[in-house]
């Protein structure tokens, strides 16, 4: 054990000092702004982590996107309006998912990769999850029954992409993030935190231990999924799916016990231990099962290896966004100020997590480069065929596991790239295998929350407003959007009470609330 240990700091050392390890600012590189504590290593193991814990949107962005049609042609006719019995479109959409798996893990490659070594900065970029199921299910509709093609809604998003690169030109991205007050600002990070658990507890990207419900909007989950109802919701047997256990105990567990004892890659582990447990098709919790949906997941992962080109969505975007303008404006719109809140939010929450935010100015380092970075993947991904890429909140793991520079970053756009040749492997982590690795992070994002000011009314409610409304409106745009106005309305009749008063009404808490003007914010 000595010996490895030795080795491992020798490789750092090494490392450290060549002209990769400047770039980087590698502890021991001599660079003039040396990160501390940062190693090659530890770098290696972090990006690893982000990206077996975001694999599952190789698989899930392309099952998502694949809903919307993409470019297979559905007559829509009264007796099969959605071509659910059409041989010839059901053969178009499985190629078409095969594009998008290849697809998906390019940009996500390709955005991470960029995004890290422009930055400096341990986040990885993919297609957002929320922002794919508003394209596909909202915007372009279920087989293509919405109001814009799939081609028109590609040209919002690549249009989007471009106006925000000249926002963040401009400082809008960056005076949007110093205008925000601190309370709602720690409260995004928190709620992100509370978002990624929810994920992890749900049957999408989780353990299944939560389902949607009716009349209630959420209820105990866990059932096997014979038990589960039209709505997703279990009828019976509830938490006494193989699985769950499997990915508790297995998963959750087993890396708790290994992060207390300080083992390096617990979250590698768990995940990969989960995975290979899950594949056999014999077992109850297998992630193959004899269905046609499993029976597909079991022929793509025995391909193994092995590129599929991208021949259906490969730039097919409708330059002519005339045919439409109307709803092409709408889309335009609505993609822009999800994705700038979305965005924007979780790059800080990120940087703030990896400590790189300056408690004085409130901003990250290189911020309007990272924020050009996203825009331009925005539209690549959009040529590709993808819905927006932005940051992802799971790269939380990563520095969580110590990551701390862009090579972190770099490493997961490696290992998605490669995943372009491995896809069907890294397309069959199973949710259950990555879902408490999402609580555990979740969990190590709350502890920002002592830091809130708990003391003032008018700080404390807009930031618990923020806080609930991340996971439970399913978007850290509209949780944003949430904790602001009620911060606006609730201080807005503070100040017209006071003012109204001349100044005999003012809060009893008045003298503990957070500083904040429109002058120190800019």
């Amino acid at each position: 054990m000595r010996y490895f240990s030795a080795l491992g700091h020798k490789i750092n050392q090494h490392v450290a000092q060549t002209t990769f390890g400047r770039l980087f600012r590698l502890e021991g590189s001599s660079h003039s702004k040396e990160i501390k504590n940062t190693y090659f290593l530890t770098e290696v193991r972090a990006g690893l982590t982000t990206f077996v814990t975001m694999a599952y949107i190789i698989s899930v962005n392309a099952a998502i996107l694949t809903d919307s049609g993409a470019t297979c042609v559905c007559p829509h006719n009264a007796d099969d309006p959605t071509c659910q019995n059409s041989l010839e479109y059901s053969n178009c959409l499985i190629d078409v998912q095969r594009d998008l798996i290849t697809a998906t893990a390019a940009i996500s490659g390709f955005a991470s990769c960029l995004f890290g070594l422009t930055t400096n900065l341990p986040v990885a970029l993919a297609p957002g999850m929320g922002l794919n199921a508003y394209f596909a299910y909202q915007v372009v509709g279920y087989h293509g029954t919405g109001n814009i093609s799939y081609q028109l809604a590609l040209a919002a998003i690549f249009t989007e992409g471009w106006i925000f690169i000249l926002l963040s030109l401009l400082g809008m991205r960056q005076w949007l993030v110093k205008t925000i007050p601190t309370s709602i600002k720690i409260a995004s990070a928190c709620g992100i935190g509370l978002f990624l658990a929810l994920i992890g507890l749900s049957s999408s990207a989780g353990i299944g231990a939560i389902t949607g419900s009716y009349p209630a909007p959420l209820d105990l989950g866990g059932c096997p999924l014979q038990y589960l109802d039209d709505v997703g919701h279990c009828a019976s047997h509830k938490m006494q799916n193989p699985a769950l256990w499997i990915g508790v105990f297995c998963g959750g567990m087993l890396t708790i016990i290994l992060m207390a004892y300080k083992v390096k890659s617990a979250m590698i582990i768990g995940i990969i231990l989960v995975s290979i447990i899950s594949w056999p098709r014999t077992t109850p919790f297998t992630y193959f099962p004899y269905t046609d949906a499993g029976n597909q997941r079991f022929d793509f992962f025995k391909n193994v290896a092995g590129v599929h080109p991208i021949r259906n969505v490969l730039n097919v975007i409708d330059w002519q966004a005339s045919t439409n303008p109307g709803q092409f404006i709408l889309a335009l719109i609505t993609f822009l100020y999800v994705d700038i809140l979305d965005c924007t939010a979780t790059l800080y929450s990120m940087a703030k997590f990896a400590g790189v935010v300056d408690p004085e100015t409130g901003t990250f380092p290189r911020s309007t480069i990272a924020y050009c970075t996203d825009a331009f993947s925005i539209s690549i991904g959009a040529i590709l065929g993808t819905s927006p890429v932005t940051a992802f909140i799971e790269s939380g793991a990563g520095i969580a596991e110590g990551g701390r520079t862009g090579l972190t970053a770099v490493v997961t756009g490696l290992c998605f790239l490669l995943s372009i040749f491995f896809a069907p492997i890294f397309a069959s982590i199973p949710p259950w295998a990555t879902g408490c690795t999402l609580i555990i992070i979740g969990c190590m994002m709350m502890r920002q929350i002592v830091s809130i000011n708990w003391k003032c009314i008018g700080d404390a409610m807009p930031a618990f407003v923020t806080l609930i409304f991340m996971p439970f409106s399913y978007s850290i745009a509209y949780g944003l959007v949430a904790g602001i106005l009620t911060y606006v309305t609730i201080n807005g009749i503070f100040f017209l009470l006071r003012l109204t008063s001349r100044g005999r009404l003012v809060p009893v808490d008045e003298g503990l609330r957070e500083p904040w003007t429109c002058k120190n914010s800019l």
